[in-house]
């Protein structure tokens, strides 16, 4: 069995090979996968398959380079000069990929795979001389036969049931092998025996757009790898930044726009989360449309759970950079802010909040008149939503009320220092909401709330509060008033058409003759 898997790891060939063809094999005789990592479904493996691998590694690999080398030999029991050949070879085998659906098919093949897995990951850790372009060129090579394929269509991508109810991830089958796959390509990125000159070849733009496709992967596992590998990316290979930028835009706006489904919004953020505090001052035009057009957006899916928490940290490292765009953040909150979703509408509180403990004074002014007819509006709101959960045998009910949320808000030193300097705005819009839930709210804990919070507005400024609350009874009683007219004016209207016969001649609708066009020319 050894002997029929190691005859399908590419040789050398003859002078009378012809033009290469794009395809490796696969073991277990299922499949066979191309370099795009497509896979098409196949019979058994035939012996003219293993020609066509040999075709593959004469055109990717010189024959000069190729060797006759046992794959299986560790890199201790060969010379300095054969370690660069062992290291292709072993790559070589690490290409062969097996089906994992079965764990009972070729386990002595896959552990021969696992093990030359690992001794790679021991050579790269060891930086003893650097990488060659043949070295590099077949690291890629492997790198893509392995991760790069396409997931299937009927895979869960997002959370389809709402923003609370979460489902069990999707595991892998193949993880054991993908992950020593992945750290062997983090530790390939990191290795300083890459040079970026010409890893940046074959690093290129189609590997690392395939590899951002990889972030829908349904495996949490496989896409915290992916958040590092990017990282190290975008970090090493700077002529790449605006690339990934790109591609990683058309992702969220595939996600905002189109599909509101994608599993890996939250780790791209958090990897943009780095990136943004990496910015220089002063920011680029290019990344400010990046959050006027991708950042603030994110936030109109209704999948915002998700990732609320990495998007949250993307403002706030904006508006640390430059303060001035705490305007723009607060004034797009409030155009995507939810009305009848109230857990949403909680992130909303909880994210403004954390925004506003940062944001100075100045920049609050220029949109403080909308921003508390919002928190006033969230006040004496009705909405809550009931959340089911498991604590070990025991059911969790909790009930989300927004108006506990605004209030909470507003028991934030920042919130309560900015509210006593603006008090002559800030206090007029507030008081209404107040007295309406201290009179109407149906929660204990949201009228207890609500009254500390009149208490301390009433300790802030006494005069202007008595002031507030006379305006704000004068208004009750003159809407009061107008609506008692109006009832009546209805009665009497109501009443009037009871007994009041109707007399008026309505005139008739006369349908006018239509003369055919004969009949009208004859006459």
């Amino acid at each position: 069995m050894w002997k029929q898997f190691l005859g399908k790891l590419p040789r050398k060939s003859s002078k009378s090979d012809p033009s290469p063809v794009s395809a490796h094999a696969h073991s277990g005789g299922n499949a066979a996968t191309s370099l795009n990592g497509n896979r098409i479904s196949s019979g058994n493996v035939v012996p003219s398959r293993f020609t066509t691998v040999k075709r593959t590694a004469s055109a990717i690999f010189p024959s000069s380079v190729v060797t006759s080398i046992e794959p299986l030999l560790l890199f201790k029991d060969v010379s300095n000069a054969e370690k660069k050949n062992l290291f292709i070879c072993k790559l070589n085998l690490c290409c062969v990929i097996f089906d994992f659906s079965d764990p009972n098919k070729n386990p002595a093949e896959k552990d021969m795979k696992r093990q030359a897995l690992i001794d790679l990951i021991e050579y790269i850790d060891a930086g003893s001389s650097r990488f060659t372009e043949s070295m590099i060129s077949a690291s890629c090579k492997m790198f893509s036969s392995n991760l790069f394929r396409a997931f299937p269509s009927n895979t869960r991508s997002g959370i389809a049931g709402g923003e609370t109810e979460e489902e069990e991830p999707l595991f892998e089958p193949a993880w054991s092998h993908l992950q020593l796959v992945y750290d062997l390509l983090l530790k390939f990125i990191e290795s300083s025996s890459l040079a970026v000159k010409i890893g940046k070849k074959y690093v290129d733009h189609s590997f690392i757009l395939r590899l951002l496709h990889l972030f829908d992967s349904e495996d949490p596992r496989e896409r915290e790898c992916l958040k590092a590998i990017l990282h190290r990316i975008y970090g090493k290979f700077m002529v790449h930044r605006p690339f990934i930028r790109k591609v990683v835009s058309n992702i969220f706006y595939q996600f905002v726009f189109e599909t509101e489904r994608h599993n890996g919004i939250a780790e791209l953020l958090e990897v943009f989360g780095s990136v943004i505090s990496g910015f220089a001052l002063p920011l680029k035009e290019e990344h400010k449309m990046f959050l006027w057009r991708v950042l603030i957006p994110l936030h109109r899916p209704k999948t915002l759970g998700v990732y609320h928490q990495q998007l949250t940290y993307c403002l706030t490292q904006y508006i640390e950079k430059e303060p001035q765009l705490a305007t723009s953040v607060i004034s797009g909150l409030l155009r995507y802010w939810p009305v009848t979703n109230s857990q949403k509408e909680i992130m909303f509180l909880s994210e403004m909040e954390e925004i506003l403990e940062i944001t100075n004074e100045v920049e609050t002014q220029k949109c403080l008149l909308p921003l508390f007819q919002r928190i006033a509006y969230c006040i004496k709101s009705f909405h809550f939503q009931s959340i089911f959960g498991d604590n070990e045998d025991n059911k969790i009910f909790l009930v989300v009320k927004v108006a506990e949320r605004a209030l909470f808000l507003l028991n934030n030193d920042h919130v309560i220092s900015l509210a006593s300097r603006n008090r002559q705005t800030i206090m007029p819009l507030l008081l209404p909401a107040l007295e309406r839930n201290i009179r109407s709210h149906w929660n204990l804990p949201v009228l207890n709330l609500t009254r500390n919070v009149k208490k301390m507005l009433c300790e802030m400024d006494g005069e202007l509060y008595l002031a507030c609350e006379n305006n704000y009874e004068q208004e009750e009683l003159e809407q009061k008033t107008a609506e008692e007219q109006r009832r009546r004016t209805w009665e009497r209207l109501e009443t009037t058409a009871v007994f009041q016969p109707l007399t008026i001649s309505m005139p008739a609708l006369v349908t006018p003759a239509i003369v055919p066009p004969v009949v009208a020319a004859l006459s």
